[in-house]
């Protein structure tokens, strides 16, 4: 089932530009959805470099298709039906190697999300804080791609089920069964949290978190043992990926398994620490300077997530090689 709909802008662009035959103003049109394609993209498959891949792998099967385009529903509308079936067609091939995670130690393939590649839009839905913190995208990997599918079309973006059953490809009885599958899935990843993710409403940091990330790098550049097991809490979760490790779940256990892993040694290491974000969670950025290096060189980012003023969830994550998150390798 399709929306009828008078033409927009948009869609009056994008039809002169496939009746001309044009690629170059093609591009021009379908670029403005770039980023909301991407972030789409990034919740399927929790890796910012694939996204990276299959939105780009969009706009190639856009471009292919650009006959069958109707106008019939927004163009914004069939780009994500197109985007949503690549990915599935991805995580095909990439679950015949990977199978669906028990646990967040099984999600070596996860990446943080800059949050200066999110839509410039802060009203948009798809920038809603909850649907794009670690905790969700993680949640989400939980669920078999095709109600992953179904959970982002209805219960994100907002769409009906005519419309997500038509995007694909399935009844509307088939896509209300696998939501309610999806959404029982979720409770159990996510116990206690907000399971409408529908609010287009975002929030910035709030003083209580950003407080705690600069205690968190005071007490890392103080090498300060103590100052930072008193910022966690007891029952931390923590995660250094892409080690397939075991998953900490005490402040003590992390701890002693940063000194037992060398990476404090007291009075001998000397790190340096920028605050920043990703995935619209207070994040630090680690550099480390050890006494056989004279520069304090980029070693991890640490995105936490803070409840009741103290570190509930922490995620490191290794970043030498991502330049696309742009830190500089050494301060």
């Amino acid at each position: 089932m399709t929306d009828v709909r008078p033409l927009g802008a948009d869609e009056e662009t994008f039809l002169a530009a496939v009746r001309a035959g044009d690629p170059a103003r093609f591009a021009l049109v379908t670029e403005r959805h770039r980023r909301a394609l991407q972030v789409h993209c990034y919740r399927m498959l929790a890796n910012y470099e694939d996204a990276q891949d299959l939105t780009q792998e969009t706009f190639l099967r856009a471009w292919h298709k650009r006959e069958s385009f109707q106008a019939q529903a927004a163009l914004r509308t069939w780009l994500y039906r197109i985007a949503t079936n690549a990915c599935l067609d991805f995580l095909d091939k990439r679950n015949d190697r990977t199978p669906v995670p028990a646990a967040l130690s099984e999600l070596p393939y996860l990446q943080p999300y800059p949050d200066r590649m999110l839509p410039e839009d802060p009203q948009d839905s798809v920038v809603a804080r909850e649907t794009i913190e670690l905790a969700f995208i993680v949640a989400v990997q939980h669920l078999p791609p095709r109600q992953r599918a179904v959970l982002i079309l209805r219960d994100v973006l907002g769409w009906p089920a005519s419309k997500a059953a038509d995007a694909l490809e399935l009844t509307v009885a088939a896509v209300t069964s696998a939501l309610q599958r999806a959404r029982v899935t979720m409770r159990e990843q996510l116990p206690g949290r907000r399971l409408d993710w529908r609010s287009p409403a975002t929030r910035e940091l709030s003083n209580d978190e950003r407080e705690v990330v600069k205690s968190y790098m005071d007490a890392h550049e103080r090498n300060d043992l103590d100052g930072l097991m008193s910022l966690l809490r007891e029952d931390l979760r923590f995660a250094m990926l892409p080690d397939p490790g075991t998953v900490l779940r005490t402040a003590k256990d992390a701890v002693d398994g940063w000194v037992s892993g060398g990476l404090f040694q007291r009075g001998l290491d000397d790190w340096r620490c920028v605050a920043t974000t990703v995935n619209r969670m207070p994040a630090a950025v680690l550099y480390l300077r050890t006494p056989d290096n004279p520069q304090h060189r980029l070693l991890n980012l640490a995105v936490l997530h803070i409840a009741d003023g103290k570190i509930a969830e922490l995620t490191g994550f290794d970043v030498t090689d991502k330049p696309w998150l742009e830190l500089p390798p050494t301060l």
